[in-house]
């Protein structure tokens, strides 16, 4: 692979930590198939003001990806919104909108793909008795979900290790809220690769047959928070099929024209 500096455009990722990302591997075997002349890479930064630095060094970027935890943290460094990110206020999609003339670029505008690609992958899973559901977790990856659910008639009750007045906190879910909510959504990075001997502190023995509960990680591919649930029953689905439908938008946006 040749250096990226000599590649007509740049694209990648920015979070902390990125071992656990598919998404290099994904772009860049895209790449490869269909003879793009570019290159996708992780870019590990350790605090959000580092996103700039990434920027002057590479100045054939065209597009990055964004992820935890800087969902929310990225937005004031961006020019503009598209109306997801705005209503959502999460974005995981930077798109450099470039001069004509002179190349360089003008505006870095946000975008939130993880709204549509969490929605598109419901349906099937969608239930007369799925009317409610727990999204554990109050970041970014959550705000998308939470959306999405909404969009589909679903009720959503957020839960957090911190109690506030929108969510609950763990120990606050009863026998009678898991029987309400049949649709369990784990949107913290809880069970992540390398740390996939964690999950969150759900009462998973409330679980039953009728509830799906869907983990946005998808690295590894069943994570803790899957297996206590299905022990009780319940439908389990990760986030691989997610991931892959918000990286086909986010390449959409990205060379989509002005």
């Amino acid at each position: 692979m040749k250096s990226p500096h000599a590649c007509k455009n740049i694209y990648g990722l920015i979070g902390y930590p990125l071992v656990h990302s598919f998404s290099r591997d994904f772009f860049n075997q895209k790449f490869m198939a269909e003879d793009i002349d570019a290159q996708y890479i992780n870019f590990e930064i350790e605090d959000i003001g580092q996103l700039m630095e990434v920027i002057a060094e590479y100045p054939n970027l065209n597009g990055l990806n964004v992820t935890a935890p800087y969902k929310e943290a990225v937005i004031p460094l961006l020019d503009s919104l598209d109306d997801d990110a705005r209503e959502i206020g999460a974005v995981n999609v930077i798109r450099f909108i470039r001069d004509h003339r002179s190349g360089d670029f003008v505006e870095l505008r946000g975008y939130n793909s993880d709204v549509a690609g969490f929605e598109r992958t419901i349906p099937s899973i969608l239930t007369p008795s799925r009317t409610s559901a727990l999204v554990l977790g109050t970041g970014g990856a959550a705000k998308a979900v939470t959306a999405a659910l909404r969009r589909n008639g679903i009720n959503v009750q957020l839960v957090s290790r911190r109690k506030s007045e929108h969510t609950l906190i763990y120990e606050e879910i009863t026998r009678a809220m898991v029987a309400e909510h049949k649709i369990i959504v784990n949107a913290t990075p809880l069970g992540k690769y390398p740390d996939d001997n964690v999950c969150p502190d759900f009462p998973y023995r409330f679980l039953t047959k009728e509830h799906l509960c869907y983990d946005l990680i998808y690295n590894p591919e069943e994570t803790l928070f899957m297996k206590k649930s299905a022990q009780f029953g319940a439908e389990t689905k990760n986030g691989i099929e997610m991931l892959l439908l918000q990286a086909f938008d986010s390449y959409r946006i990205w060379t989509m024209e002005d």
